[in-house]
């Protein structure tokens, strides 16, 4: 990666242009630069697909927003630099009370879990959550969701900090799944029936033994694999336990339909406004030390989210 200088974008009709002032770091923006991800574009690019901050210019057909309006808004690709260009159905005024450094780390944590746990998950309040690698972005994001849903949480992570920092959001209890029978203490805690939703974005051994610990008629989320390997599960026990394997891939929603994030964003703003939940965002990074910023996502060691402050 190299600071270099582009000729600034111009909005095209349905378009703005953003001056950022934060960009949101994610994981699959390491595997987009190694080349790894399902989206490759050509070289020379600038990777980064959630932004913050004022409107700039506006673009044909533009309305609703005003130049100098406060915006996060969601990109394909561009973040990463002082200006980007965002569909004007993708950018969402900034909540009050938010700051730039957690408005771009906001929308795709956020909008992921509010899908998985409400639209694909059916949380229903007083049932029990168990989210799988809380202290990571989505994690955060499905901890504090789900408790401001009235539900009861349990999370796990794989550090005593990283355990600290769940319980700190709102977990009731916090698990170590590096021992290999932390599936025993999530049945423990549930009275040996097991959680009714588990939100899993790890998958792999995880996955496998999440089976064992979902109560009946549960529903386990498929976020995402961040473990390195795609489990599967043999249908016998779907059958014996009424169980539902529910895939949660908001990118999908987000591109069919193209009224949901706005939808999704209101509802997040309300419960922002309302103090029930608070994207942590206290690391950040300058827009030069993009690439320290990407190495310490990518050691595993980052809580919450990382945003770049440009």
């Amino acid at each position: 990666m190299v600071i270099a200088e582009a000729p600034e974008p111009s909005a095209g009709p349905g378009e703005v242009l953003i001056r950022n002032r934060a960009c949101g770091l994610n994981f699959f923006d390491i595997l987009q630069i190694e080349g790894k991800y399902q989206s490759r574009p050509e070289f020379p690019f600038t990777v980064g697909s959630e932004v913050s901050g004022e409107i700039a210019a506006l673009g044909e057909g533009v309305e609703g927003f005003e130049i100098g309006d406060e915006v996060l808004a969601l990109l394909d690709g561009g973040g990463y630099a002082e200006c980007s260009v965002a569909r004007a159905d993708r950018t969402f005024p900034k909540p009050e009370g938010m700051s730039f450094a957690q408005a771009a780390a906001f929308p795709i944590v956020y909008q992921t879990s509010w899908f998985g746990l409400h639209d694909r998950g059916a949380l229903q309040p007083g049932e029990t959550v168990l989210v799988h690698a809380g202290a990571s972005g989505v994690g955060v994001a499905a901890i504090q969701l789900a408790k401001a849903h009235g539900a009861r949480v349990l999370a796990t992570a794989g550090s005593a900090e990283k355990r600290r920092f769940c319980l700190d959001q709102g977990a009731e209890e916090a698990i170590d799944y590096t021992q290999p029978d932390w599936h025993e203490r999530v049945k423990a805690l549930t009275g040996g029936k097991g959680a009714d939703v588990i939100y899993d974005p790890v998958g792999g051994d995880v996955f496998d033994l999440s089976t064992k610990c979902i109560a009946p008629d549960g529903r386990l989320l498929v976020i995402g694999f961040a473990s390195g390997r795609i489990p599967s599960i043999a249908a016998n026990r779907i059958l014996l336990k009424n169980i539902a394997i529910v895939g949660v891939f908001w990118g999908a929603k987000r591109d069919s339909d193209s009224d949901y994030p706005a939808q999704a964003h209101r509802k997040l703003t309300e419960l922002f406004e309302a103090g029930k939940i608070n994207p942590p965002a206290d690391a950040t990074f300058s827009l030069e030390q993009a690439p320290e910023a990407l190495a310490e996502l990518a050691s595993r060691r980052v809580r919450g989210k990382l945003a770049l402050t440009i």
